[in-house]
Formats: C-alpha cells, sequence, structure tokens
C-alpha cells in the first residue's frame, strides 16, 4: 500500500514527449517490483523527490548550484522511506533553499526523469527515479543556502540555458511555458 499513493499518479500522469513516457513507464515497473523502492539503500536505483519552484508568474525558477555536481539543477533529494514523494519534494525544496514558503501548484506529478548516478568511493552507480513536482514561491522571500549547495537563486526561465542545458531541465522550462500559456 506504500506505494499505491505513488503508483495512481503515475498512471495519471500525462509526459509531454515519447522519452519522458519511457521514463515514467520505467517508473511504474520499478516501483512495482521493488516494495522497497523508496530507500536509499536499495542499491540499483531508489525513488527521489524534486521541486520545480516557480514564481507566481511562472517567469522565474529557484535553482541551486550543486556543491558535489557543480552544475544548476532543481533542489531534490531521497525519499529516506517516505512515500509521499510530495512532502519529500517539499521539504527538499525549504532545507536547500531556505525558503520557508513553498506551496504546491497541485500534487499531481509535473515531471518524471530516470538518470543514472555515477558510482563513487561510498556507494556504486545507480538510478534515480526521480519525481517532480510543480511547486511556487515568491522570489523576494529571503534564499539561505545549506553545505549541499554553492548557491541558490531565481532564474528568469529563458535564461535557464544558460545555467544547465540538459534535456532534463529544459522540459520542464517547456512545461511552465505551457502551462503559462494555457493556465492550469
Amino acid at each position: 500500500m506504500r506505494r499505491e499513493w505513488l503508483l495512481t499518479r503515475l498512471d495519471q500522469h500525462q509526459p509531454l514527449d515519447t522519452n519522458e513516457l519511457e521514463m515514467c513507464e520505467n517508473t511504474k515497473e520499478f516501483v512495482r517490483a521493488y516494495a522497497e523502492c523508496f530507500e536509499r539503500s536499495l542499491s540499483i536505483g531508489h525513488v527521489t523527490g524534486s521541486a520545480w519552484v516557480v514564481s507566481p508568474d511562472r517567469l522565474q525558477v529557484l535553482l541551486m548550484h550543486h556543491a558535489k555536481l557543480d552544475m544548476w539543477f532543481q533542489p531534490g533529494g531521497h525519499c529516506d522511506g517516505d512515500p509521499n514523494v510530495l512532502n519529500v519534494a517539499m521539504k527538499e525544496a525549504t532545507e536547500e533553499t531556505g525558503v520557508r514558503d513553498i506551496t504546491p501548484v497541485s500534487d499531481t506529478i509535473f515531471d518524471v526523469d530516470v538518470h543514472l548516478i555515477p558510482g563513487n568511493a561510498k556507494e556504486a552507480a545507480h538510478y534515480h527515479y526521480d519525481i517532480r513536482f510543480l511547486l511556487e514561491a515568491d522570489p523576494e522571500e529571503v534564499i539561505e543556502r545549506n553545505a549541499e549547495s554553492k548557491e541558490v537563486k531565481w532564474i528568469s526561465l529563458d535564461k535557464v540555458a544558460e545555467y544547465n542545458n540538459s534535456e532534463s531541465i529544459l522540459r520542464m522550462v517547456r512545461k511552465v511555458q505551457q502551462v503559462t500559456a494555457s493556465p492550469m
């Protein structure tokens, strides 16, 4: 039953393209196959939760410069056993940015991404089945970065590619632009 909340939302999710559709299907298979899918200790991979935090006008997004990976990403992290991935995304967004007043635009999944995390001295290479939610915050709120980031800042959607031009990030930019063109 712990997986039903996520599986229901994955079944309802409408991927943007065939690439995301494939990742969504792979995530459903993974979640169905592994009861411990929310545990970091599952060495082949685990579910993670991310927050695509936008300004109320949907023209800016809150990104962090990840200290270990030396790249700009949305806030997010491991579920550590919590099957409510939306709660995980909100908690990680608050912890990693210091912004306290972050609210979900919806409890539906915004984006699904599966990516390989390279191995290191502490753990073998494994997959993150990243479930992403669209959240909203006021860009005037105080930002307090933590040790996981070199910097946290609001970035104009039209400038995001200058910080990270991966398809994973640009897909979320396109989705916000679509939402802005035709509000939810």
